[in-house]
């Protein structure tokens, strides 16, 4: 049991929560919520000691036994699933000590370790490591790669590995499902459905948490509020409390209003002068109700299109991909006015891909795409976030954006993504990964597109900023094409699902559920056949081992262009990243950001940012390819 009394916790002169409490027992699960910035991450921090309070008093068991997840990890030459195992420090120290106990010739603790490690199930740590990296998309050619070869996207998933396996008996989870496609978040909700401990989680995915937790910890005007029920009963029962707030608070000004006006009336006559210091006295004991902000700070709408072509782009036996071996093939689509589609597939499958070639930043391989004469395209890809100018400000980017825009309508109208008063003038260097997906939001709403291409938009987002471009798209007249994992974005905003399978491009007739349900079954009867493959090499002998070699040898031929490809993206990768870190070291010079020498600054953030963007679609494509080439 966890318990929080009178707990005030501060940053600076901020308060994040003051006189708190609450209580959890084991095997609760919690969603964990608030705007960015409220404080959700410093109580977490607060869960594991590495932070404490300011007044009041957190209990836990001695013996609690904390796991987490990392939110960064640099470039290692550990391999993932080493890292994985790593995330079990208990096992790791066992294994330490049964080495020095080999080299050291002590039969007696040999035995002992071997024994502790089978009651831990040490013996099938690879096994559970492997099984893991599975559920969360990666390869088996991928197990054995090391860390500083996966994107930053990817080492986000291996620390969540890590961190599921761990041991322990409260798990806190922040934003694990950022950087994970659906299948993978469909995977993580049921391990963690299945979960034995006590789960704290942060997350912006609604669906998720819905499937997930049965209490809600909201951070509420420097509050904590505990609620029972997933995240929808929490929005009713907090709609309801607001409710009844709402009407003390009017009832409180009405109050207010009649003694201040008595006071006015009253405080000069001497008939009255006692009446009028009592009332003074009421007023000043009278204890505000602060309103619940149910409104958000965000106005985001997508600027209405000069001209919504009818027939926006037609797809004609389109084939994509990075080599001559096709991701997708056989393409034939017709993307209306009013097309609305989300885009399904297990991750690698092309869909990023199919954006690009739509938005015109990669040539399909062959066929054809027709645009429509006034067809204006408004592309969103993570990629984009990575090379905004790292030192200008919002402002500055909006103007160079549309230099017909007057100052003014450029800060009312980035007042409306939350970028106000000084924040409008910050450098975006300083700024989270969510600020700085609001602000590529903001300047592709801006220039009035009729085809939105969205892949992943709301990674880094918190709630608020989800539900209001979840309204904004409910009211965008254009057509719209999105990759997301969030599901609560994709039934709120897409009429039309296509799935992309076996390298083709089809309807889904079914809707997000029933996808759900393909998933799941699919997962189990590839467990169930890699199981079956499994015994079967294990028992059963080749038996004509000549024709197997024949076999392989063909195959190996046949995918040669595409191994060959990857091998050159490898080389690519490991010389940008080379560029990459020779750069970042030359900007640590702090000569270089003096007034005399800002030219030679800008073009090498410039330089910076080219070559970050470069690295990630180095990486995209090798990851892409390397699936594709394991699905062959």
């Amino acid at each position: 049991m966890i318990t929080l009394s009178n707990a005030t916790l501060m940053r600076g002169s901020k308060v994040l929560f003051a006189d708190a409490g609450f209580t959890i027992h084991h095997g609760q699960k919690l969603g964990v919520v608030g705007r960015n910035g409220c404080g959700k991450s410093s109580l977490f921090a607060c869960l594991q000691g590495t932070l404490g309070l300011d007044k009041g008093d957190l209990g836990s068991p001695d013996d609690l036994c904390i796991a987490s997840m990392a939110q960064e990890t640099g470039g290692s030459s550990r391999t993932a699933v080493d890292h994985v195992i790593d995330g079990d420090a208990r096992f790791r120290t066992l294994q330490h000590q049964l080495q020095q106990a080999e080299q050291a010739g002590n039969a007696h603790d040999v035995a002992r370790l071997h024994d502790a490690l089978d009651r831990i199930d040490g013996y099938t740590v690879t096994h559970r490591a492997e099984k893991l990296l599975s559920g969360l998309g990666f390869t088996p050619e991928q197990f054995e790669l090391p860390v500083h070869r996966f994107s930053g996207g990817w080492r986000v998933r291996l620390n969540l590995a890590a961190a599921l396996m761990s041991p322990s008996d409260l798990l806190l989870l922040d934003e694990p499902t950022n950087h994970l496609d659906l299948e993978a978040t469909l995977w993580l909700e049921q391990w963690l459905i299945a979960y034995q401990g006590t789960l704290l989680i942060i997350s912006h995915d609604r669906a998720f948490l819905d499937r997930v937790i049965g209490f809600v910890i909201s951070f509420e005007n420097g509050r904590l509020q505990l609620y029972r029920g997933n995240f929808t009963e929490f929005e009713k029962q907090r709609a309801a409390r607001m409710a009844l707030e709402k009407s003390f608070y009017e009832k409180q000004l009405r109050r207010r209003s009649e003694i201040e006006d008595f006071v006015r009336r009253f405080r000069a006559k001497a008939s009255k002068a006692k009446q009028a210091q009592s009332r003074i006295k009421e007023l000043e004991r009278m204890e505000d109700i602060e309103l619940a902000h149910v409104d958000s700070p965000f106005r985001f709408r997508f600027r209405e299109p000069d001209r919504i072509p009818e027939h926006q782009l037609t797809l004609r036996d389109l084939a994509i991909g990075f080599t001559a071996t096709p991701l997708l093939q056989g393409i034939n689509l017709a993307i209306q006015d009013s097309s609305r589609i989300g885009l399904l597939g297990v991750n690698g499958c092309g869909k990023s891909t199919l954006l690009k070639v739509l938005a015109g930043e990669l040539s399909p391989l062959a066929g054809d795409i027709t645009q429509a004469r006034h067809l204006q395209i408004g592309y969103f890809a993570q990629h984009q976030v990575d090379v905004l100018d790292a030192r200008s400000t919002p402002l500055e980017m909006f103007l160079r954006l549309d230099a017909a825009a007057s100052e003014q309508s450029a800060r009312d109208y980035l007042g409306g993504f939350d970028f106000r008063k000084d924040h409008i003038d910050s450098r975006i260097e300083t700024f989270s990964g969510g600020e700085k997906v609001r602000l590529a939001l903001a300047m592709i709403a801006w220039q009035r597109p009729s085809l939105l291409l969205l892949d992943e938009p709301t990674n880094h987002l918190d709630l608020e900023m989800r539900q209001a471009l979840t309204v904004a798209l409910q009211e965008f007249q254009g057509a719209v094409i999105i990759v997301s994992h969030d599901r609560h974005l994709l039934n709120s905003t897409v009429n039309d699902f296509y799935l992309i399978r076996d390298g083709v491009l089809d309807v889904y007739a079914g809707d997000l559920v029933d996808y759900e349900r393909l998933v799941q079954t699919e997962s189990v009867r590839g467990q169930q056949d890699r199981n079956q493959k499994d015994n079967t090499s294990a028992t059963e002998p080749s038996r004509d081992r000549r024709a197997q070699r024949q076999q392989a040898a063909a195959r190996r031929q046949e995918l040669a262009p595409l191994k060959k490809e990857i091998n050159r993206l490898e080389r690519e990768m490991e010389k940008t990243g080379t560029e990459l870190a020779a750069l970042d070291e030359t900007l640590l010079d702090t000569e270089l950001y003096e007034e005399a020498n800002r030219r030679q600054l800008k073009q090498l953030l410039q330089e910076q940012g080219e070559l970050r963007s470069r690295l990630v679609d180095l990486e995209e494509k090798w990851l892409e390819l390397s699936e594709a080439y394991q699905d062959q």
